[in-house]
């Protein structure tokens, strides 16, 4: 029997805490606060709308991301060869998760590769940014671009999920410089995202500045990863570290107005809680391209494809229905969209 390694066990674990268990985080991701202006007399036909723009030299049919969840075990593999799949269907962009098992057990590539299964689909790589204060670089960030044929490379910086964990990585300090070592070096785009607890306006600025081309908030409001690890947690203290972060974190809505007012210049992708079309038009509306989800693709997929391109087709009808009644035919317009704030 093939021994399986500390890093195969933990993606294991939270692929099964992720389907099994309530990680959801205490804070809701302040989209709640916004509506859009309703137009009885939207002037448009509603199966004219256009969805489609082209990012990063790919065209996508939707603005939709499935966000980085997973690979490095026979069932990643699985989940990713469906979520590929069902990506090359309808449209969208899609991420892999972490590839740092990869990177260190070259066997486990295959369950990253998905560029068979999906080769027009916007593809990004991804790699832990601490590793870089390990003993990562350029060579290690070019070989999981060059793993998966990517066209970008996600960066997720993680930081209070590596604090509670036990085999976290905690040494963060003089991580920016090697940022943007990789930013000024790697020849494709390089995206810093957050893992569920978004962005402030001097973060984002100071990656801006390091190189990287956009930016994911990943924000508070859907999973929190100190829920996922307190269900990890090897004993009680343990899990009581990890339970105190439930409401931690900068709410998807407001980390995406943080990005647009320190780095107007970067691409930002919404994710962090998004739960309907309507959710990631609004997204689009306060300054995104993209609205990423992770946790209702993880599900489907699960089931089947076909509940996976079910999803991906609610998701964008919905958005289209959000349009018309918001009166924008166009993503362009849709950028444009007046909002109104809520209490």
């Amino acid at each position: 029997m093939t021994e399986v390694t500390p890093i195969e066990a933990r993606k294991a674990d939270h692929i099964r805490i992720n389907l099994e268990e309530d990680v959801r985080s205490g804070l809701t991701t302040g989209l709640e606060r916004y509506r859009f202006v309703h137009r009885a007399l939207p002037e448009l036909n509603l199966e004219e709308i256009d969805l489609s723009q082209e990012l990063f030299g790919r065209k996508l049919r939707a603005p939709l991301l499935i966000s980085s969840m997973t690979g490095g075990t026979d069932q990643a593999a699985e989940i990713n060869r469906l979520l590929a799949t069902a990506a090359q269907e309808t449209g969208v962009a899609m991420g892999v998760g972490s590839q740092r098992a990869a990177i260190e057990n070259p066997k486990l590539a295959a369950s990253f590769q998905v560029r068979r299964y999906a080769p027009q689909v916007l593809l990004f790589a991804n790699l832990g940014a601490v590793q870089l204060n390990e003993r990562y670089g350029v060579r290690e960030c070019l070989r999981a671009v060059e793993m998966i044929e990517a066209d970008a490379l996600i960066l997720h910086l993680n930081a209070l999920q590596e604090a509670v964990q036990p085999e976290g990585d905690t040494r963060w300090a003089g991580l920016l410089k090697k940022i943007e070592t990789v930013c000024r070096t790697l020849p494709m785009p390089v995206i810093a995202k957050e893992v569920g607890w978004g962005f402030s306006e001097r973060d984002a600025r100071w990656l801006a500045d390091a190189g990287v081309a956009a930016i994911d908030v990943a924000g508070a409001g859907g999973t929190s990863w100190s829920q996922v690890e307190m269900h990890r947690a090897r004993d009680e203290s343990q899990r009581r570290l990890a339970a105190a972060f439930v409401d931690w974190g900068i709410p998807t809505a407001q980390a995406i107005l943080n990005v647009r007012r320190a780095a107007p210049e970067l691409i930002v992708i919404a994710s962090g809680g998004l739960r309907t079309g309507v959710d990631i038009a609004k997204c689009l509306a306060l300054g995104a391209r993209l609205g990423g989800m992770a946790s209702p693709f993880l599900k489907a997929a699960a089931r089947s494809l076909e509940d996976v391109i079910l999803t991906i087709q609610e998701l964008r009808r919905e958005i289209q229905v959000c349009m018309f009644a918001a009166g924008v035919g166009s993503l362009d317009q849709l950028a444009q969209a007046e909002l109104i704030q809520v209490d």
